[in-house]
C-alpha cells in the first residue's frame, strides 16, 4: 500500500510539474519574440541615427554656403541652428551608450564579430567595476611577486612564469579595454597603444635566454617592475577617489577608468601624483639607457637587448609627451577661462559705466 501510494504521489507531481512546464514554455517563446523585436527597435535606432546624422551634414554643408553673404540676422540664425547641431550629436553619443557597437579591428581579430556589447547601464557599470577589480588585484599579485623575486628566489624559469603572467595581465588588460571603448568609456590614444607595447616587451622578456646580459639587467627589470606596481597602486587609489567625487558632481562618465598615466580629469591633486608618474618614466629611461650600453657589451648576442632598449625608450617617450601634452593643454584651457572671465567683467563694468552717464 505504501508503495501504491508513494507511486501516486510522484504522478500527481510530475502532472503538476507539467502545468508548471507549460507556462515555463509560454515565457520562454515570450522571451524569445521580445528579443527579436529588441534587435529589430536596435537597428531602428542606429538606421535613424545614421539618418540623422547624415541630414545634418547636408544642412551645415548648405550652411557654410549661406554664411558667406549672410546679414548680422543670418549669421546669428546660423550660429543657433550649429548650436542646436552640437545639442543634438550629444544626444546621439548618448543614445548609443544603450544601442549595440561594431567591435573594431583588435576585437574582431581576437573574438570574430560576437557582440560585445551591454544593454543596461548597470551591467556596463557593473563590467567596468569588474575591470578594476582585476587591474588592483593583479597589481598587489605583481609587487609580491617582484619583491619575492629580487629578495629570495633567482631561477630563469621562475623569472619566465613572472614574464608569462604579465604578457596574459596586459593581452587581457587590452581586450577588456577595447570591450569597455564599445560599451562608452572613452579611453583613448596613448594609454591604448601603452598596453600594446608593454605586452611586446613582456614578450620578448619572456623569450630572453638565461645569458650574460639578462643576468646583468635581471635586478634592475625586478627592482623597476616592483617600483612600477607601488605607483599603479597609489595612482589607482588617487584616480578612483577623483572619478568618485567627480560623479557625485555630475562631472564624470560613468564609464570612465583609471589608466596607467594622467588625464584631463586628474587636474586636482597634480603635485600629489605627478612626482610618482615622473619617477616612472624616468626608470623606463634609465632601462633603455642600460639596455643600450648592454647592447655593446662583449658577451652580447641577443637580439632582445636593443630592441627592449628600444621599446623602452618608446614608452618613456610617449608617457612623457602625453603628460606634458595635457598639462599644457589644461594649463591653456585654464587660462582660456580666465581671459573669458575678465572680459566679460569688463564689458559689464563699461556698460554700467555708460549707463550711469
Amino acid at each position: 500500500m505504501n508503495d501504491i501510494s508513494a507511486l501516486q504521489t510522484c504522478e500527481e507531481e510530475w502532472r503538476e510539474l507539467e502545468k508548471e512546464f507549460v507556462e515555463l514554455d509560454e515565457q520562454h517563446k515570450n522571451y524569445v519574440n521580445k528579443v527579436a523585436e529588441v534587435k529589430a527597435i536596435q537597428q531602428k535606432c542606429l538606421s535613424g541615427i545614421a539618418h540623422q546624422r547624415y541630414r545634418i551634414k547636408q544642412i551645415g554643408d548648405a550652411l557654410k554656403k549661406l554664411s558667406k553673404g549672410a546679414g548680422a540676422e543670418g549669421q546669428a540664425t546660423i550660429d543657433d541652428l550649429k548650436k542646436q547641431f552640437r545639442e543634438r550629436k550629444n544626444n546621439f553619443r548618448d543614445m548609443e551608450d544603450v544601442l549595440p557597437h561594431k567591435n573594431g579591428i583588435y576585437l574582431s581579430i581576437i573574438l570574430g564579430q560576437v557582440n560585445v556589447s551591454l544593454l543596461s547601464k548597470g551591467d556596463k557599470y557593473l563590467y567596468k567595476q569588474d575591470y578594476e577589480k582585476f587591474k588592483l588585484v593583479l597589481t598587489i599579485i605583481t609587487l609580491f611577486i617582484t619583491f619575492f623575486l629580487l629578495t629570495v628566489v633567482n631561477f630563469r624559469f621562475v623569472d619566465a612564469a613572472f614574464h608569462f603572467l604579465l604578457v596574459w595581465y596586459y593581452c587581457t588588460l587590452t581586450i577588456r579595454e577595447h570591450i569597455l571603448k564599445v560599451n562608452g568609456s572613452r579611453i583613448k590614444g596613448w594609454w591604448v597603444t601603452h598596453h600594446f607595447v608593454t605586452t611586446v616587451c613582456a614578450g620578448i622578456l619572456l623569450i630572453w635566454p638565461d645569458s650574460v646580459t639578462y643576468r646583468l639587467f635581471r635586478k634592475q627589470f625586478m627592482a623597476f617592475s616592483f617600483h612600477l606596481s607601488i605607483v599603479q597602486l597609489v595612482q589607482f587609489y588617487y584616480q578612483r577617489g577623483c572619478l568618485y567625487r567627480l560623479r557625485a558632481l555630475g562631472e564624470s562618465h560613468n564609464m570612465d577608468i583609471t589608466v596607467d598615466g594622467f588625464q584631463s580629469w586628474m587636474w586636482k591633486g597634480l603635485s600629489f601624483v605627478l612626482p610618482f608618474l615622473v619617477s616612472a618614466y624616468l626608470f623606463q629611461l634609465y632601462n633603455a639607457y642600460t639596455l643600450y650600453q648592454l647592447s655593446y657589451h662583449p658577451d652580447c648576442e641577443e637580439w632582445q637587448v636593443p630592441v627592449l632598449s628600444m621599446f623602452f625608450f618608446i614608452l618613456f617617450s610617449g608617457n612623457i609627451w602625453t603628460t606634458l601634452l595635457v598639462v599644457w593643454q589644461k594649463r591653456k584651457a585654464k587660462m582660456d577661462t580666465k581671459r573669458r572671465f575678465d572680459l566679460t567683467n569688463k564689458y559689464r563694468l563699461n556698460n554700467k559705466e555708460n549707463k550711469d552717464s
